[in-house]
């Protein structure tokens, strides 16, 4: 364990003394009070339930190891901008005879050399896995099922973001705090049309690596509207690769791509619903994750996690953001359908920048100013 080098460590004199592993509360509990954090470390929540008489959650942790009861007015689960791995269910993976895992689970391309990887999916993760086992030797197929739009980081760093989060939007006064301000200020109803016109930019920029990558066979898309990668961010959390080279990899053919869904694993291998047959000695799922309110069903229960409904989305009525239109993304950063339940995560922008309207609203209910709430959430779907 991590902290079984902490006896070896030299620490200012005014620190606590400590070496036994059971007195590693109580020192991490001095750490955060001399250092001024508020900050918990090797802790885990276990589960929570809101005390309706009492309007408080009961919320149990373990912290390094003991059992610690809080029961804290507000509870806010910032885990992100998803919930639990999706793991597919398909016929035949308990005869499967290799490996298989989900991307979250992955432990990286070491073990794999000269062994014949499948990966299931094709955004991200997906491309990340992909690249990361063929440059360490392994015989690598990318099974698509559905399009992915793909944009190259230097492009979307140069004409997306470039103008707002760069050393030259420093130089010319755009400080981080007021680059977030001016993102967040577009009204959602108008991002999509403002966003098409930057993505033809792109597509015209990189034509040729467009050409290749569809040439391959390679199932690519824009987004229903055009409107490109953050847009499909917001609406449905997926969807999409951010470039850092694995895209080349498939455009060439190093990383084999195979288009459809998959019907069943044999022993050996993955079968397409075409009859494809796909030898593989591992298996990776990069078939996404769940929504963020599946965190509050574990921790809480699935019954406050369907009061409260799915997180993310607008309700553009695109794939996997079905409507009705909502005007701001569902449940984030917001009081919600149960009491005291709050969700926070998102990109480094929305992280930190609506932390702080996040923080204000908590605050001002723990010194008592008025919060009067106008509308919560409508629950509309719940997967």
């Amino acid at each position: 364990m991590w902290y079984d080098h902490l006896p070896y460590l030299k620490f200012p004199a005014n620190w606590p003394v400590f070496s036994p592993k059971d007195k590693i509360a109580d020192w991490l509990e001095s750490y955060t009070r001399i250092m001024e954090l508020n900050y918990w470390a090797d802790t885990e929540c276990q589960n929570a339930r809101y005390d309706e008489a009492a309007g408080e959650w009961v919320v149990t942790v373990a912290r390094a190891g003991r059992p610690v009861v809080l029961r804290p007015k507000q509870l806010v689960l910032a885990t992100g901008m998803s919930g639990r791995p999706n793991m597919p269910s398909f016929p035949g993976m308990d005869v499967f005879r290799g490996e298989q895992h989900h991307s979250s689970a992955h432990p990286g391309p070491d073990r794999y050399r000269g062994r014949r990887c499948v990966v299931i999916g094709s955004n991200n993760s997906a491309f990340d896995v992909c690249g990361a086992l063929w440059e360490n030797g392994a015989d690598v197929t990318m099974v698509q099922r559905s399009p992915t739009h793909v944009v190259r980081s230097e492009t979307l760093m140069e004409l997306g973001l470039g103008p707002l989060y760069s050393e030259e939007a420093v130089a010319a006064g755009v400080t981080t705090e007021k680059a977030d301000m001016i993102f967040a200020s577009i009204p959602y109803r108008l991002l999509a049309g403002l966003q098409i016109p930057l993505y033809e930019q792109m597509r015209e920029r990189d034509k040729d690596f467009y050409s290749r990558l569809e040439a391959s066979g390679f199932d690519h898309d824009w987004g229903e509207d055009g409107s490109g990668l953050f847009m499909k961010y917001l609406r449905r959390g997926s969807g999409y690769y951010i470039d850092v080279g694995a895209a080349d990899l498939v455009a060439n053919g190093d990383v084999k791509l195979a288009r459809g869904q998959v019907d069943h694993l044999t022993e050996t291998s993955v079968v397409l619903a075409d009859g494809t047959e796909l030898p593989a000695d591992l298996v990776v799922y990069a078939t996404g994750y769940t929504s963020m309110n599946g965190w509050a069903a574990e921790l809480i229960s699935p019954e406050v996690a369907d009061r409260v409904g799915k997180c993310w989305g607008l309700g553009s009525g695109t794939a996997k953001d079905p409507g009705p239109w909502e005007g701001e993304e569902r449940n984030m950063w917001k009081p919600t359908q149960q009491a005291g339940l709050w969700f926070h995560g998102g990109n480094l922008h929305q992280s930190r920048h609506y932390s702080l309207y996040l923080a204000l609203q908590l605050k001002a209910r723990q010194v008592g100013l008025p919060t009067p709430v106008y509308g919560l959430q409508e629950v509309h779907h719940r997967s």
